[in-house]
């Protein structure tokens, strides 16, 4: 192994047409010493003789040279195996090289969609003759039936555990980011030359399926199209009926130059002076980032407030030489852990049966929980969240805590994320020199006292979104809302 990683070192990635066998299998060993080592939820939904296979495939799909999409596929699939939400080939941690190479091409659809019961429905259209009006059901593309592209789209998914939920909505076009995973992964699945795209849809208008065909479009022109559509990362409005209503499209503000937490909490004084009947906090196509929910519980709250009983576990307290090279991070503390992380005497009884050392740097008190503090003006209101499949992460963690702590109502769709417990919190970037693809690997799991169920959190009042609301302009998620 230490022979493959001395010949990783050696190389470096031009973007070449063809990847060697060579080079792809020395990739593979780089993956799977780095996975071995460091992930935490490598066998949380799988044994170690099902990964033990799952590596061994994917050496085999290397056993000859590779185009640079083939082998992102490829590593795209195995990530996808582990059920992890948090491990993938990151789209903004590429190379230019390797962005310019799969993302940037003339191939993006020229609207948004959401999957309701399977099919395909549009939600925006940027055609340019407006052909494709809200609520339109995509039948197939370029001869390909819709329902067969999701098929072959779903194992190639980030979730966790068996929410399929999630892998469904990771599917999805709703203008979130520069990058959206269907428009990645579908010209790799199903490329085609230049920019027409062949359609087959049923309008709402329509008694028969109609054939067009349409533009495709580039990243650029996609984000031109939807630029009117997109609005700030949070949004604060009140309604009607007097609520207030926060919208929160991401909480990833990590290198954001936006002073959001003066923003929030402005807006926050203004809610509890106004003795507003309520708080509608919008989380829908959030994924996650920083534990922003956290400055919103703290007004909620009258005493310390005891999160979820999460243990968090990592795999190493350093890293080894040989690795430090291909791992990229934000924080170099992430590479020694030092006396923060305290090996388990006693195996953890929801872990897997590994090496695991206990992380304690972020521990709020002696029993290892973390504690939200009461800050801030008070305020009396209710609060409702609207949550969606794609709530995966710090958005998961932030309805979870307000559904066990009763602290309002969840209102939607089943979560992402797992109950059984998420990675993330700290990442490495693994960077495979021959291939010049990056990977994201989680650090942190954490785990639950108990077992749970595998799956997301239920909401207290369930939604299904339906292709005559969407035709409609309804929202039925906001119209669950009580008056009062």
């Amino acid at each position: 192994m230490l022979a493959a990683l001395t010949m990783l070192c050696q190389t470096s990635f031009a973007a070449p047409q063809a990847i060697s066998s060579a080079g792809l299998r020395a990739d593979v060993a780089l993956l799977r010493t780095a996975f071995e080592n460091l992930h935490p939820g490598l066998y949380r939904y799988n044994s170690k003789q099902k990964m033990d296979e799952q590596f061994g495939e994917l050496n085999r799909r290397f056993d000859s040279d590779q185009t640079l999409p083939e082998a992102f596929l490829a590593f795209t699939a195995f990530t996808a195996s582990i059920r992890c939400g948090h491990t993938y080939p990151n789209f903004v941690n590429q190379k230019k090289e390797v962005s310019a190479a799969l993302f940037e091409g003339q191939t993006q659809m020229p609207f948004h969609f959401r999957w309701i019961d399977n099919r395909m429905v549009v939600t925006e259209d940027f055609t340019p003759e407006k052909q494709l009006p809200r609520g339109s059901e995509i039948l197939s593309i370029n001869g390909n039936p819709t329902r067969k592209i999701l098929d072959r789209l779903m194992p190639l998914a980030r979730a966790d555990g068996s929410n399929d939920g999630k892998r469904r909505a990771y599917f999805e076009l709703i203008g979130e980011g520069r990058y959206e995973a269907f428009h990645i992964y579908f010209p790799l699945l199903f490329p085609f030359t230049g920019p027409a795209l062949k359609l087959e849809a049923k309008r709402p208008s329509d008694r028969k399926p109609t054939l067009f065909t349409v533009q495709a479009l580039t990243s650029a022109q996609r984000q031109a199209a939807q630029a009117p559509n997109v609005a700030e990362p949070f949004e604060w409005k009140y309604l009607p009926n007097g609520n207030a209503y926060l919208r929160m499209r991401t909480w990833a503000l990590y290198n954001s130059k936006w002073d959001w937490k003066t923003w929030l909490n402005a807006r926050l004084d203004e809610f509890a002076d106004r003795n507003a009947p309520a708080l509608v906090v919008d989380l829908r196509g959030n994924e996650g980032g920083q534990d922003i929910g956290n400055e919103i519980l703290k007004r909620i709250v009258s005493k310390d407030l005891r999160v979820a009983s999460y243990i968090r576990l990592v795999r190493y307290r350093q890293i080894e030489a040989p690795l430090n090279p291909h791992l990229d991070t934000w924080d170099n503390s992430f590479r020694n852990w030092g006396a923060s992380a305290e090996e388990l005497r006693v195996p953890w009884p929801t872990a897997p049966q590994s090496r695991y050392f206990r992380l304690n740097k972020y521990d709020d008190d002696e029993s290892g929980w973390e504690l939200i503090h009461p800050e801030g003006k008070h305020f009396q209101g209710k609060l409702f969240v609207l949550i969606d499949a794609a709530n995966s992460s710090a958005t998961f963690q932030f309805a979870q805590t307000v559904q066990q702590n009763k602290l309002g109502t969840l209102i939607g769709r089943t979560t992402g994320g797992n109950q059984r417990g998420i990675n993330g919190g700290a990442f490495f970037f693994l960077r495979l020199p021959n291939s010049g693809i990056e990977i994201d690997l989680p650090l942190i799991g954490s785990f639950p006292k108990t077992p749970q169920p595998d799956a997301g959190i239920v909401p207290d009042v369930a939604v299904k979104l339906s292709v005559g609301d969407i035709a409609a302009g309804v929202d039925p998620d906001l119209a669950a809302i009580p008056a009062r």
